[in-house]
């Protein structure tokens, strides 16, 4: 190993926050260093990789966990500075006299799913080069009914919830980000039956549902699916004021400004915060964030740069956006859920907690991308919204037994307010989230 170059390389990120099952880090990082993609694949977990050699730097990451970098000149050429945040490159930098050269625009997000290559040559700054690592095969469960296409999909996300259990989260309770929704929902009912068929006690599960001003669908939502399923006392709610949201301050956790996004994550930002002051210690907290991506349940019809036929068409679409090679890759951000999952992982961290997503790990994401949508749907926007409902409940059912309520869908910010709270708490227009972004760094 060149001794010269490995000092251009500052590697921030955490490693302690990888959940792998199969091997160590350092097994995982020569897997990463060899390059080659289908040994990447084989690494099970969630993880955020880096590996240096020479002036060759490789850096792979699951969904569930980001990587950041940017690159500095120095007078004997460049380093680059790699972390999770843009506001810990920002504080090295500012450390080592070096903050006169950073804009968050110039930071770079690896995206999730590909091996980013860099090669540190000097001047100018290279231009990473980007090769996959996970390409689930499309369609490849054709011919299947939707509750044989269920069971293989529920299964495949409890066999993670269980190795999650088994291995990582091993003593103390464990929260539920909770809606009632059909993910949030499924993700709670097969944690209750992984915790049963791995010995351990129920007890340690809560179900946290967020109520804003007391108003808001979803405590009532929860409230009734936890009846329906005989299981109401692991419900318990988080209530607070609509002054307990803060997106100005969400956006400095998040380091984004797509609304959405925002919005979402002030709502995350605000349950954790009300879990973390009534529980000081809790640890472990589990949700259903990526099942919405998984099955393309968002409506087509609010974004005008979607079809139904460029949702059906691309891989990963909704996990990935349009890919790196587009003309609508971001240089700044990743795309799809690979960005957005900042909405999940920013919050958490911040206040302390090891969170876990199943829905967004490469291998239930592969039996997702292998359903026949287009078979299933023939191209009806109403046939896609319906599916994931029956797919999930029919898996569920199978792999549990318990018949799981389906609701209609809804969006994480509008279930836990009022209508009226919420226009009252967010801006109607995209600039405005831009703006607050921007004059985080002056």
């Amino acid at each position: 190993m060149n001794h010269q170059y490995v000092e251009r390389v500052v590697d921030l990120t955490k490693p302690e926050h990888n959940i792998i099952y199969n091997m160590s880090i350092d097994e995982a990082r020569e897997l990463l260093k060899s390059g080659d993609p289908e040994a990447v694949r084989k690494i099970d977990g969630h993880f955020a990789l880096v590996s240096v050699e020479g002036k060759s730097i490789k850096m792979a990451r699951s969904i569930g966990r980001p990587i950041r970098y940017f690159i500095a000149k120095l007078v004997d050429g460049p380093c680059l500075v790699i972390a999770e945040r843009i506001d810990t490159i920002y504080e090295y930098l500012k450390k080592e006299g070096l903050d006169d050269q950073f804009m968050p625009s110039y930071t770079r997000m690896a995206p999730a799913h590909y091996i980013t290559n860099i090669e540190l040559l000097g001047c100018p700054d290279p231009n990473p080069v980007y090769e996959r690592f996970f390409t689930p095969e499309r369609n490849k469960i054709e011919g299947k009914s939707a509750e044989e296409i269920g069971e293989l999909y529920i299964r495949a996300l409890y066999e993670e919830i269980k190795k999650w259990l088994k291995y990582h989260a091993t003593a103390g309770p464990i929260g539920v980000s909770f809606s009632a929704g059909i993910d949030s929902g499924s993700v709670f009912l097969l944690t209750y039956q992984a915790l049963l068929e791995l010995g351990e006690s129920p007890s340690r599960l809560k179900a946290f549902t967020l109520s804003v001003d007391g108003e808001g669908e979803d405590l009532k939502q929860a409230r009734e699916f936890l009846e329906k399923t005989h299981l109401s006392m692991f419900l318990e709610p988080i209530e607070i004021t609509s002054s307990d949201l803060d997106w100005k301050e969400t956006i400095k956790v998040v380091e984004d400004y797509k609304p959405l996004d925002i919005q979402s994550a002030t709502m995350n930002y605000a349950l954790l915060k009300g879990i973390r002051n009534r529980y000081p210690d809790w640890k472990y907290m589990i949700d259903g964030d990526g099942g919405d991506e998984n099955l393309k349940d968002y409506p087509i019809e609010e974004n005008p740069e979607l079809t139904i036929r460029s949702v059906l068409n691309n891989l990963m679409l909704y996990q990935e956006g349009w890919g790196v090679h587009s003309m609508k890759h971001s240089l700044t951000y990743s795309g799809g859920l690979s960005r957005g999952y900042m909405r999940t992982y920013a919050p958490a961290d911040k206040l302390g907690f090891d969170g876990f997503s199943p829905y967004t790990l490469p291998n239930v994401i592969e039996i997702a991308e292998g359903i026949p949508f287009i078979e299933m749907t023939d191209w009806d926007h109403n046939k896609l919204y319906a599916m994931k409902g029956e797919i999930v409940s029919k898996g569920v059912k199978a792999v549990t037994g318990i018949d799981m309520p389906v609701f209609p869908k809804r969006r994480f910010q509008h279930g836990v307010v009022s209508k009226e709270k919420f226009k009252s708490q967010f801006p109607n227009f995209d600039l405005e989230y831009r703006k607050v972004f921007q004059a985080i760094y002056g």
